[in-house]
């Protein structure tokens, strides 16, 4: 399992010659394993592409990270789209006592912090759409984070 990673911010395929198309092994042999979406930035598809780093090494803005996983991680609690970052897991706080949160830029601390503020509710990895807390409150029954969302599903 992979997770394929385009940032939309250095993605420019009007300013190159959309080489991670070009050289992908896949998209050559007829794989439509990248291409270029509505939004007029790459799109990779996480379930055909072989995670051979072509498409990461050719970018010439950087705007690629394919990412390895040991193991396939189930159930994400938020996705910014397509080829977005994802979130698996919340920290859990604990009454009366300081949670920290501490991690290298971009791996989501801010995005749980807004989930366990109530000013962001997660998408379960479902990008542009609005969940129901009672689906988000369901996915964590039995776990200790569901009496702490249940307090903020009602804020």
């Amino acid at each position: 399992m992979r997770i394929a990673v385009v940032y939309r911010d250095r993605c420019h395929p009007k300013r190159c010659s959309t080489e991670c198309i070009l050289y992908c092994p896949r998209v050559r042999t007829g794989d439509e394993t990248i291409v270029i979406g509505e939004n007029g930035k790459a799109v990779v598809s996480e379930e055909l592409c072989v995670g051979c780093g072509i498409c990461i090494k050719k970018c010439p803005f950087e705007a690629i990270d394919i990412v390895g996983l040991p193991e396939e991680l189930t159930q994400p609690t938020h996705r910014y789209g397509v080829n977005g970052f994802v979130l698996y897991g919340l920290p859990v706080p604990v009454n009366g006592r300081v949670t920290g949160i501490l991690g290298a830029n971009g791996i989501g601390k801010s995005t749980a912090v807004q989930i366990l503020a109530g000013t962001l509710r997660p998408n379960l990895g479902s990008p542009g759409k609005e969940i129901a807390w009672k689906e988000i409150l369901k996915k964590y029954t039995g776990t200790e984070l569901f009496e702490y969302l249940q307090r903020v599903s009602q804020n």
